[in-house]
């Protein structure tokens, strides 16, 4: 087997219509397909990156929250590529998120900083340049 990229990850938002504007808004991906599935009372809302990769944001009823703090085993948190972290965190606070202060991986050498999507999901900016 070789795995040569991360194809989606998978969201499920309790509000549906406010996750959908950040990501596509705020975040600007680009919509692929929307889709209800009536049987389920669940919307999929397939999004990509300009590499291909893609979020799939759900909703699902009564899903229960995501325990966050202190932090849960599983999935830590969906980080982004930027070539320009200060212009991404200028661009993330004029839309009203909240950025905490940027860091300096002591690996790498490269900045990074955390905001949250509208479930507090923690979401990563990662200087890639």
């Amino acid at each position: 087997m070789h795995l040569s990229r991360i194809h989606h990850v998978a969201i499920i938002a309790s509000d549906y219509e406010r996750s959908k504007a950040f990501y596509t808004k705020t975040l600007g991906l680009r919509v692929v397909a929307e889709t209800y599935r009536e049987a389920r009372r669940s919307h999929k809302l397939d999004l990509a990156l300009p590499d291909g990769s893609q979020i799939e944001l759900f909703s699902f009823p009564g899903a229960p929250p995501r325990p966050s703090w202190p932090e849960a085993c599983g999935l830590r948190h969906l980080a982004f590529a930027v070539a320009d972290l200060a212009e991404g965190v200028r661009e993330l606070e004029s839309n009203g998120v909240t950025v905490e202060p940027v860091r300096v991986d002591e690996l790498t050498g490269k900045k990074f900083t955390f905001f949250a999507d509208p479930d507090g999901l923690p979401l990563e900016l990662y200087e890639a340049a």
